[in-house]
């Protein structure tokens, strides 16, 4: 199959964060015209920026894909909504959130979209399981690879594997 390999990060901290993030990544597959590639291990992570909130349990899924990146936003957002996401505030607690990491080395800035992730290079609940899948990938803004972009961390959030 032609395609994009992207990354999608997960996480969930509201219900049964582990069985959300678990459900999601089926839901990702199941869409035509996606195939899951990689699939990180889970993680139990600390919040961040708002803090008084239950930890969140997070991954990262690395996808082959026929579909635009602004399809698959609206795809992402179509499966947060069926799972019972509902935007309010940005940063508080949630059943499932599905970000859009990076879509190859595409560099996308509009008013709906922003690709890298802009704070994907800065937190640890995304670079730790990414690096599990993808830690040559060169972050294209950056020109660095996942690994050496975990190395210089000042995230200091407790990212711990969730042995299943």
């Amino acid at each position: 199959m032609v395609g994009t390999i992207c990354y999608v990060g997960i996480g969930s901290n509201l219900g049964d964060p582990l069985y959300q993030c678990k459900r999601a990544v089926q839901k990702i597959a199941d869409v035509e015209g996606i195939f899951v590639t990689a699939q990180s291990s889970f993680y139990k992570t600390e919040p961040v920026d708002v803090e008084d909130q239950n930890d969140f349990i997070n991954a990262v899924v690395e996808i082959k894909t026929t579909i635009e990146p602004h399809q698959l936003l609206d795809v992402l957002q179509r499966i947060e909504n069926e799972m019972g996401r509902r935007r309010t505030l940005k940063r508080v607690p949630r059943i499932i959130d599905l970000d859009i990491l990076f879509y190859g080395q595409n560099v996308i800035q509009d008013e709906n979209l922003v690709i890298p992730h802009p704070e994907a290079h800065k937190r640890r609940f995304v670079l730790e399981p990414m690096s599990e899948i993808a830690s040559y990938f060169i972050h294209p803004s950056f020109g660095v690879s996942i690994h050496g972009l975990k190395e210089r961390l000042t995230d200091s959030k407790t990212v711990e594997k969730i042995k299943e």
